[in-house]
């Protein structure tokens, strides 16, 4: 039987050779994908093939981390904002797991090619940034898992507040009508019409001011009576001027005495004050009506005062919205110690799953193909420096060879302007010769 085994499979060595390194690109358009969410640098993990199901993996955690944003912004704006339309919520939440997929992208492609003494303080800012996104995504699914008890907590804290807001209104606004203006009672005031406190120390407000007004009006009508009484005095008929026997006038005392009688019912405003005296005295008697009939009507009124604001205060508790819930997330978390235990083992577990990206990088540390991209990236900067040193010297050259092509130009120039000038130089010559012998030959036929 043993006999009947083939040495080696057949067609081992047929086709052409595999390379062992680098292996083969990977074909996969999903994992390429996904590494590329990471910023993996694929010809260089052909070198260590090992390591793509780790950055493939590294990439779904990043895309379910975006994922898992977009679903808590959902959340959030469905809870909290109940009245928006659907496709608004839909479009944030895609908006927001785009950007937590950029920013995750971003917090794990700068860690890769890190060397391993300097892995720990580029990871931990960066893990700093991810606590805090995970915060902003883990915050409403905790409140979402919490939701029953969330809503309990709430109802059974507006009940105590309306209890203690309806009691404070009744104990600030008493039946006597004779609200507390403490400071404790100062939120807690009705305006209710009315009141027999209100009406009584109205009476006696204006019982004092009428009985004020009769004062004055007395002591008015005492100085006008003895001013009419020496008046009369004065126009006494035993005291009139007779002119003739039947004729008679009175004094001028007596006329003075009238005139300041006059005057002084004219200045004392007499009239006005007893107008006055007359309003306050129906005023009084009408509060004291209003006060005969408000001590039976204004308990219905300070009950139907109290039920509204009782239901006012209710409806404004009525709203959960985010500060709400988290006071109410906090009281039932540390109502006892297991729901306390309860709710910090999920708050770290939905912020560990959060901020994964950046953990799963501190937890793997660095890895080979770090090391061949940090290879590379040296490489890299090695090649870059070479590089610019051949253009650094390629630009002396030019610049030598521009200098020289500069410097021969400019000797053939001055050798051109040095031959232009030697000819005006002799063609002035000629010139000022033929001239002077012009002129002499000028001067020769003069003289004969």
């Amino acid at each position: 039987m043993a006999t009947d085994v083939p040495v080696r499979p057949a067609n081992a060595f047929d086709g052409p050779p595999v390379p062992f390194r680098p292996a083969l690109p990977d074909r996969g358009r999903v994992a390429v994908r996904l590494r590329r969410l990471i910023g993996v640098v694929e010809d260089v993990l052909d070198y260590v093939p090992e390591e793509r199901p780790r950055y493939t993996r590294y990439g779904v955690v990043v895309l379910n981390t975006a994922l898992l944003a977009g679903l808590s912004m959902a959340v959030a704006l469905s809870t909290y904002r109940s009245q928006l339309p659907i496709p608004v919520v839909v479009t944030v939440a895609l908006v927001w797991c785009g950007v937590i997929l950029a920013l995750d992208s971003w917090l794990v492609s700068t860690t890769q090619g890190v060397p391993p003494g300097r892995l720990l303080r580029t990871v931990l800012p960066r893990l700093v940034i991810s606590l805090l996104l995970s915060i902003s995504i883990a915050e409403p699914l905790l409140f979402q898992l919490f939701d029953k008890e969330i809503h309990q907590q709430i109802a059974v804290g507006n009940d105590e507040k309306v209890k203690h807001y309806e009691g404070m209104l009744v104990r600030c606004n008493p039946k006597s009508g004779d609200v507390d203006t403490g400071a404790a009672c100062h939120d807690y005031q009705l305006n209710v019409r009315n009141s027999p406190a209100q009406l009584a120390r109205s009476v006696a407000d204006n019982t004092t001011a009428t009985a004020a007004m009769q004062t004055r009006v007395d002591k008015i009508n005492k100085t006008l009576n003895s001013k009419w009484a020496i008046a009369n005095r004065e126009c006494d008929r035993s005291k009139w001027i007779w002119v003739t026997p039947t004729a008679a006038r009175t004094t001028e005392t007596c006329e003075n005495a009238k005139s300041d009688a006059k005057a002084y019912r004219t200045s004392s405003r007499l009239d006005y004050y007893q107008g006055q005296l007359r309003k306050l005295t129906t005023t009084v008697i009408s509060l004291s009506a209003q006060q005969d009939k408000a001590s039976a009507s204004y308990g219905p009124a300070l009950q139907r005062g109290v039920a509204t604001a009782v239901d006012k205060r209710r409806s404004e508790l009525a709203d959960d919205g985010l500060i709400t819930r988290a006071h109410a997330l906090e009281a039932v978390a540390w109502d006892d110690w297991f729901a306390a235990l309860i709710f910090v083992v999920v708050h770290l577990l939905l912020l560990g799953i959060d901020s994964m990206p950046v953990l799963a990088k501190l937890m793997s540390g660095s890895t080979t193909y770090d090391a061949l991209l940090i290879t590379r990236f040296t490489a890299s900067r090695r090649i870059h420096g070479d590089d610019i040193e051949v253009q650094k010297t390629c630009a002396e050259m030019e610049h030598e060879v521009l200098s020289h092509r500069v410097r021969l130009e400019t000797t053939e120039h001055m050798q051109s302007l040095e031959h232009e000038y030697r000819l005006l130089r002799a063609e002035r010559s000629l010139k000022l010769r033929a001239e002077l012998d012009r002129r002499a030959a000028a001067l020769l036929r003069e003289r004969g």
